[in-house]
């Protein structure tokens, strides 16, 4: 983490190996962008699936994870029926429900609409994680942080 601190890159080959190891190590001490190249490589090479999608959504949700939690809500709206029967939804994050309704939303072409200010721009609140962190990032803000905080 100090080469990272002092300007070196992570291989990716060990951004993979120990992504959620350096997600831990980075949000601890605050080290937004080695976090958040940790969590898009987790999300890349991470296959998420019905036994493992809660486990995907408690670890995004304790680490403020919102690629990865984007990534955990998607495949359970798109395996909603799989999911309803083997998966105990008991112990899922409070905002859960939002984030489902924008992934439903997202899917069915509806994040295009007025978002009330100004005709033709997307919902802010239907946007894709990586869309929401672009405009942040754009406007000069800060880039890691749950959806509604983007």
């Amino acid at each position: 983490m100090l080469h990272y601190i002092y300007g070196a890159t992570v291989p990716p080959d060990i951004l993979k190996a120990y992504a959620r190891e350096i997600i831990d190590a980075a949000d601890k001490y605050g080290i937004a962008n080695l976090k958040l190249e940790a969590e898009a490589c987790l999300v890349r090479s991470t296959r998420i699936t019905v036994a493992n999608a809660m486990d995907h959504l408690l670890y995004a949700d304790a680490k403020n994870c919102a690629l990865l939690k984007e990534a955990a809500v998607d495949f359970v709206v798109e395996n909603k029926l799989e999911v309803l029967e083997r998966v105990t939804l008991g112990d899922a994050p409070g905002g859960l429900l939002a984030d489902i309704l924008a992934a439903v939303a997202r899917g069915d072409g509806r994040s295009n609409g007025k978002s009330g200010s100004r005709k033709g721009e997307p919902l802010l609140s239907t946007m894709a994680i990586s869309d929401l962190r672009r405009r942040a990032y754009e406007k000069g803000l800060d880039v890691d942080g749950s959806r509604e905080a983007l």
